[in-house]
């Protein structure tokens, strides 16, 4: 049985969107929703969720980024270019959000032998089954000269267009990816570049950050000669899943997992505040 059969087939998932909330609300919003999901999956008060989200004209730094030498000069400098920053509470380094840029979060119930690359080979795994009608072939490896590299970086012919990352609390696990869609790769990678220019200065760092190199990035629209939209995207995800098997319901926030996101909001926002120093 593979990891999507495994995971799809026959099973009931919830699907939340909240794609076109992107400038009615902040990433930091997003990190506390998945939070609040995964606790109420890790505990059995849901089945699984796929949840779909997009913000506009954000940069997300990790946490090694915000103590870079001259942090405070690269906020700036994303600020003066019309971006929102903010820095996420788990790992992985610098990411910019935009409306071109779809996020997926598949939350499910932590199971005894659902490794890390489980998590990781099930979101590559929905990705490559999505990007099948296009005949081209995803890999998943690090992208050298991309903005927040990984070993599970997805890219076609060598330019990256997403990054999965993922959270375990209580029991459940939010596999989650960022897709660029639509736009220049290239561009937000530039603007990346631009920010660790500014924030390190030459200066030595704690850690190795990385020498982005633009044109290993692209969207999707660019790598497949097609325009596409961040809603085309979800229709086709939807469709792949239940291909797949998975019995999807539309689904809302249920007033306890509302109230879990109001604490885990304000615990973010404190965490964030403490980050930020």
């Amino acid at each position: 049985m593979n990891t999507l059969t495994h995971h799809l087939t026959n099973r009931p998932w919830r699907f939340i969107d909240q794609s076109t909330l992107g400038r009615y609300f902040e990433a930091l919003q997003s990190f506390a929703y998945d939070d609040a999901l995964c606790i109420a999956v890790g505990t059995s008060s849901s089945d699984s969720i796929l949840r779909t989200w997009v913000h506009h004209h954000t940069v997300v730094l990790g946490i090694q980024d915000s103590r870079l030498p001259f942090v405070q000069e690269g906020i700036e400098y994303l600020e003066d270019q019309g971006y929102h920053v903010i820095v996420r509470n788990s790992g992985g380094l610098a990411v910019v959000l935009d409306e071109g840029i779809l996020n997926v979060s598949l939350i499910l119930k932590e199971e005894k032998k659902f490794s890390i690359n489980d998590g990781y080979e099930f979101m590559f795994a929905l990705i490559q089954q999505l990007l099948l009608p296009y005949g081209v072939d995803v890999h998943a490896k690090e992208v050298i000269g991309s903005y927040c590299p990984g070993s599970y970086d997805l890219s076609i012919d060598g330019k990256k267009f997403a990054g999965i990352s993922q959270r375990r609390i209580r029991g459940g696990v939010a596999v989650q990816i960022y897709l660029c869609v639509s736009g220049s790769g290239s561009e937000r990678a530039k603007l990346i570049q631009t920010f660790y220019s500014r924030a390190v200065q030459g200066q030595p760092t704690a850690f190795e950050y990385p020498k982005i190199v633009p044109e290993t990035m692209a969207s999707l629209t660019e790598l497949l000669n097609e325009e596409l939209t961040v809603q085309a995207v979800i229709h086709q995800l939807l469709l792949t899943c239940k291909e797949q098997g998975a019995h999807l319901s539309s689904s809302s926030f249920t007033e306890l997992e509302m109230q879990s996101y109001e604490e885990q909001y304000v615990r973010i926002i404190k965490r964030n505040e403490r980050i930020n120093g």
